[in-house]
């Protein structure tokens, strides 16, 4: 585990990590007692973003964060979990660059979005009584068809400033 990084500390970091070290107290990737759950997307999936967008709104807690798939932040968790070196979906991590961190791929990532809504959204949490295999094909198949539906971003779109903090290596 990589050492707590205070503000005013950002010798070495990257200009993105740096910018959270000063902004926040803490870059990501940084020991953290009890990190916000990531949520890592396809960056320039156009029904991605979208979903992306929605969840923060939808967001009630204010503290779920994003990394897109081909970022630093997602290739570490991705060295730290071989199993998903071919992926190419949605990742859901809990307890990021810690000793429990755990992820979530595909459909069971939906699921661990929907249950950290809350609310409402908690009515799709049902879906997890249909076998894992199942769901996966169904998410599958519109994974297959995501880009020719909604169309292909050039590059991952710059996020707001209101909501920047929230995104990890942009």
């Amino acid at each position: 585990m990589e050492r707590f990084v205070r503000r005013g500390d950002v010798r070495d970091l990257t200009p993105c990590a740096a910018h959270q070290a000063l902004t926040t107290g803490y870059a990501w990737g940084m020991a953290d007692p009890d990190p916000a759950p990531v949520l890592l997307y396809d960056g320039i999936c156009g029904f991605c973003n979208t979903a992306v967008q929605t969840i923060l709104r939808l967001d009630p807690q204010g503290t779920l964060t994003f990394a897109a798939l081909d970022s630093p932040f997602a290739k570490a968790v991705i060295e730290r979990h071989p199993e998903l070196a071919e992926v190419d979906s949605v990742v859901f991590v809990d307890q990021p660059g810690l000793a429990g961190e755990r992820v979530s791929v595909r459909s069971a990532a939906l699921l661990r979005v929907a249950d950290y809504l809350g609310g409402p959204w908690r009515v799709f949490s049902a879906a997890a009584v249909i076998p894992s295999p199942v769901r996966d094909r169904v998410y599958d198949g519109f994974a297959k068809i995501r880009y020719r539906v909604f169309g292909v971003k050039d590059s991952c779109p710059i996020p707001s400033p209101e909501v920047r903090a929230r995104f990890i290596d942009v």
